[in-house]
């Protein structure tokens, strides 16, 4: 193999953080460059090829990879001819096995020959009628939190950055892209060619495979989709260049070359996942008028928060997403005013408190700083980190004021970059910026609470939208009689009919909900937002009407934030339990495992 980029560059940084969702020893053995050459088999439904990893020896013999049930059929050295010793370990849940590879001095190259399990759970592998062209099959991969290691062996850990490069096989007439630089046209031998030149984590290791085309929004962004696809979702992202335009002017360069999206079949479990250079997004999003895109700007913004200054371990996963909502804030600021951007954190805060009066307010998980060890890092996955983090930003920034935390924050991405960061060492760079000299200022702000205790802290900050005002005086006149006809919405955004319908009580009239359906739609509503707060307003009233509306969303969506809840609800209704199950039974199959996992916990709980 040439020589790669990673074989000059400089040492990878050593957090010197210990990671408890890895087997991996980085103080002794870490990989700088991997090299994956990978063919995509539909039929049997699994990967198969080598991993070859340059690796940086520190004090030991041993190269400790993460693996999740792969199989491995041969470790070798560089040149694929001398076998070396291995050994995998006894598998722990939800972490896999280690593979420990004993490298002799001088060996700094291996390749591990193998293939994927059957159920890989970072793979979604898709026959044609689940995707939106009916025609082909459709592979993606979900690799955060710890789920790379189940299609890659490589050291799992977010702390552990490398380069990458990868030749990937495919059968004839799909296309296949990474997170790394991709090809915009199809290629006659199903053979394709990546490089990723920046350091990244596992979790942003990416694939996806199928019928898909490329269209340039402009010279750096584009989108990828299913040919029947393509128009809608060019029309939807139109602003891509407006919104990356607006990310640099607030806090410096986008340092990845080329920010793409694909529109990925229903089944991908997240509204986004923030691959560097290829977003992956669902379909949800695509509204028909442009009134989801804050998604876009979400996964845009991880670009600084998150891939270019990643959280060392997934306890401080709000340094990841806090940061990106309130990124995204800003990003919507700009571009459509404050008025806009300030609804959209209200409905964050509706969440944040939704999400502690579920998980309770005296629950360690409603913690920004998370204790996950012998846990899956997927449970810290909630609002919290998203909600309560960006609430922590704010109540920051109305302390310094904008102009001095835009200074630090834009400081912070440049000093950081392609490095990671804890919630320690932030809280001290914090501090020695803005409270060096003014402790009591910092005990004001209630910020180690804010960080280190559970439930919302008594200066949640206090925003107002009186656009929010007005959909709650239209849902408040319709409560007291007003026809639903009569109601003053023609400028309701998706924010403002969103608000309305979390006004409206939790119990409501069949005729009540009659009325608003046949003046509004809200069953066939194309927004998917609307849609979702709208069916659980339905089950929770038993208004059977929507009934083959709600079997339709859940076989067809496989987005988490929506499946959950309307099971969660189905659950709790009079014979619903029942209906959830037949339409599981059918939607269970379009599934991620993430989301399967997710459900079938869920019915399991409630069998009794």
């Amino acid at each position: 193999m040439k020589e790669t980029a990673a074989q000059s560059a400089t040492a990878p940084e050593i957090t010197g953080v210990n990671d408890p969702h890895s087997f991996s020893k980085p103080e002794s053995a870490v990989m700088t460059h991997l090299f994956l050459e990978l063919n995509v088999d539909f039929k049997e439904k699994k990967l198969t090829g080598t991993a070859t990893i340059d690796f940086e020896r520190r004090d030991s013999e041993d190269l400790i990879l993460d693996t999740r049930d792969l199989n491995i059929f041969r470790v070798t050295d560089e040149t694929g001819s001398k076998d070396l010793p291995y050994r995998l370990g006894n598998p722990v849940p939800f972490m896999g096995s280690a593979l420990s590879i004993s490298a002799p001095t001088g060996v700094k190259q291996v390749k591990v020959f193998y293939s994927t399990g059957p159920d890989a759970p970072a793979l979604q592998w898709l026959d044609p009628s689940q995707t939106a062209g009916k025609k082909s099959p459709f592979l993606f991969t979900q690799s955060e939190a710890i789920l790379a290691r189940t299609w890659v062996p490589v050291q799992d850990s977010p702390g552990i950055r490398f380069t990458y490069d990868a030749v990937v096989h495919v059968p004839g007439g799909l296309m296949a892209v990474m997170s790394a630089e991709n090809p915009k046209e199809k290629s006659a031998d199903g053979i394709y060619s990546f490089h990723m030149p920046q350091r990244i984590p596992a979790y942003l290791l990416a694939l996806a495979v199928g019928d898909f085309v490329f269209k340039a929004v402009d010279q750096r962004t584009g989108i990828y989709a299913e040919p029947v696809t393509i128009d809608k979702a060019v029309y939807e992202f139109a602003k891509m260049p407006e919104m990356v335009a607006a990310a640099e002017k607030l806090y410096g360069p986008y340092e990845w070359g080329q920010y793409d999206l694909i529109i990925l079949p229903p089944s991908f479990p997240f509204g986004g996942m923030e691959n560097p250079r290829i977003t992956f997004c669902t379909p949800t999003i695509l509204a028909g008028d442009r009134s989801l895109t804050t998604l876009v700007a979400h996964e845009l913004a991880h670009s600084w928060s998150g891939n270019l200054v990643t959280n060392a371990t997934w306890n401080d996963f709000w340094l990841n997403e806090g940061f990106t909502v309130y990124f995204e804030n800003r990003i919507m600021e700009l571009l459509y005013g404050k008025d806009f951007a300030d609804m959209q954190r209200l409905l964050g805060q509706q969440d944040l408190k939704e999400t502690v009066a579920e998980l309770g307010d005296t629950s360690r998980d409603t913690q920004l700083k998370l204790d996950l060890k012998g846990r899956d890092p997927d449970d810290g996955m909630t609002d919290i980190a998203y909600e309560k983090g960006n609430s922590l930003l704010l109540v920051i920034e109305n302390y310094t004021g904008r102009k001095a935390w835009d200074e630090f924050l834009r400081s912070y991405f440049q000093k950081h970059a392609f490095k990671t960061m804890d919630t320690e060492k932030f809280l001290e760079e914090l501090k020695l910026q803005f409270f060096q000299d003014n402790k009591k200022a910092w005990d004001s702000l209630q910020i180690e609470k804010w960080v280190y205790q559970p439930g919302i802290p008594s200066n949640l900050p206090v925003i107002r939208s009186a656009r929010f005002e007005y959909a709650e005086q239209q849902a408040k006149a319709w409560l007291q009689g007003t026809p639903a006809s009569s109601l003053d919405v023609t400028r309701f955004s998706a924010f403002e009919w969103m608000h309305f319908l979390q006004q409206l009580p939790p119990t409501l009239k069949e005729e009540q909900l009659k009325e608003l359906d046949e003046t509004f739609h809200f069953t066939q509503s194309g927004n998917s937002e609307i849609l979702f707060l709208w069916l659980q307003l339905c089950i929770r009233n038993n208004y059977h009407q929507s009934d083959p509306a709600i079997e339709s969303f859940l076989i067809h969506v496989g987005r988490r934030k929506f499946v959950k809840p309307l099971f969660t609800e189905l659950i709790k209704s009079p014979g619903g339990k029942a209906f959830a199950k037949r339409i599981y039974e059918t939607a269970r199959p379009n599934y991620h495992a993430i989301t399967r996992q997710t459900i079938d916990e869920l019915l399991n709980s409630n069998n009794n």
